[in-house]
């Protein structure tokens, strides 16, 4: 049921899609830094500080053995 592998997927994709559109939108990030909204704003902030740490995580994701599609038979 709970698969640490895809939390991870998911925490990684959230970082550079935030930090993706608070390039192209910055106003739209910033002016929701509270609240829900307010966890796209932070994941942003992450991607920016963090960018070699998160691709080098993209990278090793991508490569890992487990991320193969699985053959049901």
């Amino acid at each position: 049921l709970f698969n640490f592998q895809s939390l991870l997927l998911v925490l990684v994709l959230l970082i550079c899609t935030s930090t993706y559109l608070h390039s192209l939108w910055p106003a739209g990030l910033d002016r929701n830094k509270n609240g829900v909204l307010g966890v796209f704003w932070k994941a942003a902030r992450i991607g920016e500080r963090l960018s070699p740490y998160v691709s080098l995580c993209c990278v090793l994701m991508a490569v890992s053995p487990n991320s193969a599609p699985h053959k049901d038979v």
